[in-house]
């Protein structure tokens, strides 16, 4: 059997749409994951009342694509911190 064919099928839904997604993460991990992003557009679309779905969900991509850069940048600053200090302690 190839790998392809190993993928889990997850359905879920988000704004509304049901979607098969196909891949290695648990079922759980997925539907977790569409359940974060129904509620940012949901909560999106409290703010913004006229946006169309397109826009709703490039205005929530955008907003989830800020939040994890800056998580990232906080990881980076706490794994250099974490490297400058075992440096010292060698040193």
């Amino acid at each position: 059997m190839d790998a392809e064919n190993d993928k889990q099928r997850t359905t879920v839904t988000i704004y509304g749409q049901q979607y098969t997604i196909k891949g290695d993460e648990s079922p759980e991990h997925v539907t977790s994951v569409a359940e974060h992003l129904d509620q940012k557009m949901k909560e999106f679309k409290q703010y913004n009342p006229y946006l169309d779905t397109t826009r709703l969900a490039v205005l929530t991509a955008l907003n989830v694509v800020d939040e994890y850069m800056k998580l990232q940048e906080k990881i980076d600053q706490y794994e250099k911190k974490e490297r400058n200090e075992k440096d010292g302690e060698r040193g």
